[in-house]
């Protein structure tokens, strides 16, 4: 996993978010959101790279 990055897992996988959606990917490698702003959460997007991270 690269820091502020998506953790790369190999697919196919099925992911069940926090509400019980489940997302199905057939790729062979799924990058996972893990900034958790992506627009197509919880798959990476990339959009986090558009968005300045605040400050907490």
């Amino acid at each position: 996993m690269i820091q502020d990055g998506p953790l790369l897992v190999e697919g196919p996988v099925d992911l069940v978010t926090e509400d019980g959606t489940t997302v199905h990917s057939d790729r062979f490698v799924v990058a996972v959101c893990t900034c958790r702003r992506s627009k197509r959460f919880p798959l990476c997007d990339t959009s986090h790279r558009k968005r300045v991270r605040e400050s907490a």
